[in-house]
């Protein structure tokens, strides 16, 4: 069986695919063990350590992301790899222990930033005047 699922965070979009294996997690082609920073590797990994790594070595997953920087890309891979093991594995109890543990594990976080409007230098700062 396989499913497919995505996730998202600003502009980066993440889609996973969760098949039978025996553990493989990929993102883009690569093993998570080689992506960098470590800061991002864990917290794609988050998933599996609210799930046990024992449902980790049931399943492969292969994920490409694209868009936003390594932060915002890290946070969809996350959400991807959650919704994908509690589609594939059907389990509502997982379910219920990751939204205990973090909502934004299966539900896309829909906060995007302000765009840049005139008379200033951002969304909301003006530019400074002086009279003297």
């Amino acid at each position: 069986m396989v499913t497919n699922t995505s996730g998202k965070k600003k502009t980066a979009v993440a889609r996973a695919t969760v098949r039978e294996g025996e553990g493989r997690v990929r993102i883009n082609s690569q093993p998570v063990e080689l992506v960098e920073p470590d800061l991002s590797k864990l917290k794609m990994l988050e998933p599996f350590r609210i799930a046990g790594d024992d449902l980790r070595d049931t399943v492969d997953i292969d994920v490409s992301v694209s868009g936003g920087g390594f932060a915002g890309q890290a946070d969809a891979v996350r959400t991807a790899i959650a919704r994908g093991l509690v589609q594939h594995h059907n389990d509502a109890e997982l379910r219920d222990a990751f939204m205990e543990f973090d909502r934004s594990l299966l539900v896309n976080d829909v906060r995007q930033s302000e765009p840049k409007k005139w008379g200033g230098p951002g969304a909301r700062a003006r530019y400074q005047k002086s009279y003297r």
